[in-house]
């Protein structure tokens, strides 16, 4: 067990709060790099060693991570406002052991959808956690930038265990190898969640006692049931809707960039080294760039920041389906990363905008719901229309969604940011 904060040690605020926000921002970036290790390898693995043909079939190891991980985000929410965010914490990283074995020993397809399966609920519970617990440490001042850096972390680690693998793999073949790295992130993330992270669910409760109520005080206060909740953050609430709804759409899109992407350019030429670049690429322009939009978002406001990385990652998947070579892809990479980076940060700053603190783990957890649900969606379709009509229709019709997501983002989402 965690040791206990003194009452009186109890404070808001990154600075006030370092030591523990730092760390876990490096516990969500083992939590980022068990995802990597699968964006570069495992969709040529399906056709490499397993006979895997079909576009949809290949991609089914993505939607059943998502369809598993987007169940988790919700019961991830409601199980730290009951239990403790730390215990569900140190439950994920036990889910997330056995999966980088259970790939290396796969004697068929179905061990790496279960794997997937034991993947996705690994990362409901620890992303969502660390996501949640940072937001109790910062309080409402820094929101933006903290989100920032916890997916700076998480997508620069997807990045880096991407680019790792790719190499690994065009050196030493596509297992066992490249999963090896997979084992140690594991242990070392439950390491550092076990002997160093503390309990923050003391500081939500503090900031509740504090929170200042909007207007609509009677909309935004702390006793809201399960079912109120669902339906303020799937569709009831404009704000919380909207960042429902691109979030699924920028997960979509996220889906179909980890499952097809690496099919798309080995149909082009490209070789394995080349295609893990370009699986570092988008993810690391993303998680750098972070840095800048969560913080940004803190001045200039959520809506124009999502609207905006709607409208561009469109524009990127687009020029992806049209263009060829490695460069040209480079530059749509370039582009998808940075309106990926504008939406990210800026979609979980504002559901905290919004939520209130005795609430907010689950608001988080159902817009998590919502958003992973994406890798479900993005992969069934984008599977689905590459077996009917090429993967650059595809990709094509994934770009034309993203743009009308970024045009509701305009239409219904109001700013959350209060002055």
């Amino acid at each position: 067990m965690s040791p206990a904060i003194p009452e009186r040690a109890l404070a808001l605020g990154l600075r006030e709060n370092w030591r523990q926000f730092w760390l876990l921002v490096l516990v969500n970036a083992f939590v980022g790099a068990m995802v990597g290790l699968e964006r570069t390898v495992l969709p040529l693995l399906a056709e490499a060693e397993f006979g895997v043909a079909s576009k949809s079939a290949a991609l089914s190891f993505i939607a059943t991570f998502g369809v598993v991980k987007a169940l988790t985000n919700f019961f991830a929410g409601r199980l730290g406002d009951r239990y403790g965010r730390r215990r569900v914490l140190l439950a994920g990283w036990m889910f997330a052991l056995p999966v980088p074995l259970l790939v290396i020993w796969a004697p068929t397809w179905s061990w790496i959808v279960f794997a997937n399966v034991l993947l996705g609920i690994n990362q409901g519970l620890t992303w969502s956690t660390t996501i949640i617990m940072k937001i109790d440490l910062v309080g409402p001042k820094r929101r933006g930038l903290a989100m920032g850096l916890n997916e700076f972390a998480g997508y620069l680690a997807v990045a880096f265990a991407a680019l790792g693998t790719g190499y690994i793999a065009a050196a030493y073949g596509y297992r066992p190898a490249p999963f090896y790295l997979g084992i140690a992130f594991a242990a070392i993330g439950l390491a550092l969640s076990l002997f160093f992270v503390r309990e923050t669910q003391q500081h939500s409760a503090l900031e509740a006692t504090t929170f200042e109520q909007r207007a609509t005080a009677r909309d935004y206060g702390g006793d809201v049931s399960a079912r109120e909740l669902f339906a303020r953050v799937s569709w009831r609430d404009p704000a919380l809707a909207s960042a429902s709804q691109a979030g699924l759409v920028n997960n979509l899109n996220d889906g179909l960039a980890w499952g097809l992407f690496p099919l798309f350019f080995a149909a082009a030429g490209l070789d394995v080294a080349q295609i893990g670049v370009l699986s570092f690429t988008y993810p690391a322009v993303w998680g750098v760039l972070q840095l800048w939009t969560g913080a940004a978002s803190d001045r200039l406001g959520r809506k124009r920041l999502i609207a905006g990385g709607m409208l561009l990652q469109g524009v990127a998947l687009g020029a992806t389906a049209l263009v060829r070579g490695f460069w040209p892809w480079m530059g749509a990479a370039v582009l998808l990363g940075i309106g990926t980076a504008m939406v990210y940060p800026t979609l979980l700053a504002a559901i905290g905008d919004v939520a209130h603190p005795r609430w907010r783990g689950s608001a988080v957890g159902i817009y998590r719901l919502w958003r992973d649900s994406g890798y479900a969606v993005g992969a069934l379709l984008a599977g689905v229309v590459a077996d009917l009509f090429g993967m650059a229709w595809a990709i094509g019709v994934v770009a034309v969604l993203t743009l009308a997501s970024g045009m509701a983002v305009i239409w219904r989402m109001p700013e959350t940011l209060r002055a």
